[in-house]
């Protein structure tokens, strides 16, 4: 291997890490979403108390988990993947679809959920958006802008995706990224 497939399969694992990183951190989120709604019914059927802010904590709670999610599921190949011929391929033709899906499905998908969502977190972050709803949660600003870093996340990986397939194209490396097993492809 030279040394800018080298350096770019350096930047691939350091984007892996930093997708790692995030999905393991955020799916703790999801103990913390199981207990609130735990402590939601508990509240509401034991002791007839409803609280706006805790339901509203249950939504923040699931939009920052599947958002911030996102780049550790494509990182681990585990999002949803309705094929019949791509199974069958070979690692080089493997590598070809994702190259090619990458550079022409998801990294303008990514610029444009930016795009689109620029001007709507921009609005909210101008006027401090609050729940409309009496005693909810503060702070929706802060949740809307979790889809520019969902953006940003998912097209940090894909990057590393492209990185990977182009490594395995142009003989760099001798297999594909690794699956959702945690196995590489062989």
């Amino acid at each position: 291997m030279n040394t800018f497939a080298r350096r770019m399969d350096a930047l691939a694992r350091l984007i892996d890490a930093l997708s790692e990183w995030s999905g393991r951190t955020v799916a703790w989120l999801t103990l913390a979403l199981v207990l609130v709604m735990f402590i939601v019914v508990v509240l509401r059927y034991a002791f007839s108390i409803g609280s706006i802010a805790l339901q509203e904590s249950t939504v923040y709670l699931h939009a920052l988990v599947f958002l911030i999610g996102a780049a550790y599921t494509l990182r681990h190949d585990a999002h949803v993947r309705v094929d019949i011929y791509y199974c069958k391929m070979g690692v080089r033709a493997r590598a070809w679809v994702d190259l090619l899906g990458t550079l022409f499905l998801l990294i303008p998908t990514c610029a444009f959920i930016a795009w689109v969502s620029w001007d709507y977190v921009s609005v909210s972050w101008s006027i401090h958006e609050s729940s409309m709803e009496a005693g909810g949660l503060p702070g929706v600003y802060l949740l809307k802008s979790v889809m520019l870093v969902m953006a940003a996340l998912l097209l940090l990986q894909g990057i590393a995706l492209a990185i990977r397939n182009l490594l395995v194209l142009t003989g760099h490396a001798d297999r594909g990224p690794e699956r959702a097993t945690g196995e590489p492809e062989v």
